[in-house]
Order: C-alpha cells, then sequence, then structure tokens
C-alpha cells in the first residue's frame, strides 16, 4: 500500500519537551553538527532528498528556537517548533502564532501531540491548527495514537483513523502531501515499552490506508508517517526496515546529541 515507486525521504524529529536553557540548546546544536558532519551523515536540506539521504528537524521549546536556530541557519538540519495556536494574531495570552514561528526561521510545527491531548487538546483544535500550518507554509507533523486504555478495549483502529480523519478533513491534497504524520502509541511514550515493528507498520499502513480513502492513493502514498514511543539508538533499525514506517519522532533519547546523531545515522544506512 506504499504507492510502489513513490520515493519518501525518511525524517527523523527530535522532541525536546520542556528541557534546555538557550545555551545548552545552542551547545547541542554545535554538537550535533559536529557528530553529523564526522559520521558523513547525508542530511537532506528539502524535504524530498536523493535516495540515501535523511532529513533532520529538532523541535525545542519556544525560548530556545532562536538560539538553535542560529546554529542551525546554512546547515540541512531544520528547526521546528512543538506546538502553535491557530490564530496569526491576537489576544491568547502565552500563545504564539505561525508567523513567528517562521520569523525565527522554523519549517515544522509538531501539532496533537499526545502530552497536549492530555492537557485538552480537542480533535477540532488539532484540525485548526494543521489548516493554519499549512495555509503559513509551516509542515506539520500530527501526531495520533491510541492510549492503552484503548489498545486494551481493541479500539486502535477506530481512534487512530478518527484523529487522522479529524485532523485532515477539508484540506486540499497538496498540504496533505507534504503534511507528516507521527504515530506514537500513548502507552509506549517514556514508557521504555514500544510497540513492535510489525504492529507500528500495521497501524502505519492503516493511517496511509485511511489518508488514501479520502485524498486518493496518490496523496497518501507521499506522506512521510513517523513511528515515535521510545525509539532510541539500539531499536530504531527494526522500524526503519518496514516498508511504511518513514522515520521517527524522538522524546528522551533526542536530548543527547550523540544519541540522537546515532539514530540518524542508523536511519540513513537503512534509507541507502
Amino acid at each position: 500500500s506504499n504507492g510502489g515507486t513513490v520515493m519518501r525521504t525518511p525524517l527523523i524529529a527530535a522532541n525536546w519537551k520542556m528541557h534546555k536553557t538557550t545555551g545548552e540548546a545552542a551547545r547541542y546544536g554545535q554538537e550535533l553538527l559536529e557528530e553529523l558532519a564526522r559520521r558523513q551523515v547525508s542530511v537532506s536540506a528539502s524535504e524530498q532528498g536523493q535516495p540515501g539521504q535523511v532529513a533532520v528537524v529538532v523541535c525545542p521549546p519556544f525560548t530556545a528556537l532562536a538560539a538553535l536556530g542560529g546554529v542551525l541557519r546554512g546547515s540541512p538540519v531544520a528547526l521546528g517548533a512543538q506546538n502553535m495556536h491557530w490564530e496569526t494574531s491576537g489576544a491568547y495570552t502565552g500563545e504564539i502564532a505561525a508567523p513567528m514561528l517562521l520569523d525565527l526561521g522554523c519549517r515544522y510545527v509538531i501539532l496533537g501531540h499526545s502530552e497536549r491531548r492530555q492537557m485538552g487538546e480537542t480533535d477540532e483544535q488539532v484540525h485548526r491548527k494543521v489548516r493554519a500550518a499549512a495555509a503559513a507554509g509551516l509542515i506539520p507533523i500530527v501526531c495520533v495514537g491510541e492510549r492503552i486504555e484503548e489498545r486494551r478495549a481493541g479500539e486502535t483502529e477506530a481512534v487512530v483513523t478518527r484523529q487522522v480523519r479529524a485532523a485532515f478533513q477539508h484540506l486540499d491534497a497538496a498540504a496533505v502531501a507534504r503534511a507528516v504524520i507521527a504515530y506514537e502509541p500513548v502507552w509506549a511514550i517514556g514508557t521504555g515499552e514500544y510497540a513492535s515493528p510489525e504492529e507500528a507498520n500495521r497501524v502505519i499502513g492503516l493511517i496511509r490506508a485511511t489518508l488514501a480513502g479520502m485524498l486518493g492513493g496518490e496523496t497518501a502514498a507521499a506522506v512521510r508517517i513517523l513511528y515515535g514511543g521510545s525509539v532510541k539508538p539500539d531499536n530504531i533499525g527494526p522500524f526503519m526496515a518496514q516498508p511504511e514506517i518513514d522515520g521517527a519522532l524522538v522524546g528522551g533519547a533526542s536530548l543527547d546529541a550523540k544519541a540522537f546523531a546515532d539514530i540518524i545515522e542508523q536511519a540513513e544506512v537503512n534509507a541507502a
């Protein structure tokens, strides 16, 4: 179901969550670029790279975007944010708008992360954010995934399908084709547990089939779909070997530049 001839450039994304000061972020950026150069990893500067290349994005807290962006500028490693508001400006105390992210050089933005959904973010709000990101020219990394009680109740398919439909309804095919989806089973985030590569591939295949039903096979085949949930240097390989899995959204292991470079290197080896 992966569209046969379509070549999707793998994406490895770092989600730092609420970690690192501006100084720590700048040092990390420097170290990551040095590690990637030392290992001679071929990082694609665009979403559509050459065969054997891998795309990389780092998503620090808002406060560290400027500092990290300054270090990454001119490198092929992209900058991303962890959230944004759906309005372009206004009376939204404490919120951040897409033009502000673009101003700092962001190319990606994580939307609908389970940690935000657990705090009350709804499918409808995620949808509004996805629309706003697409309109602004930011690439959304839309997170979907089931909680442990939903999985035990056999609701994985229903939950994931609902989240995908809600996020991308009423969007045109071109906007969806550029988007990224991250399948993160909530029970695997930060728990040390992770879905088997085969199971993750099955659910990601279902996500692609859902998109195909909405917008056609060609659009579905273009979308990069990542796995997330306790991804580490020693388990990334088997995930990347799966045909439907196009990369990873990395949490804890992305906080260490060497470990994150290890993951990127493994992904590149599997992309070749």
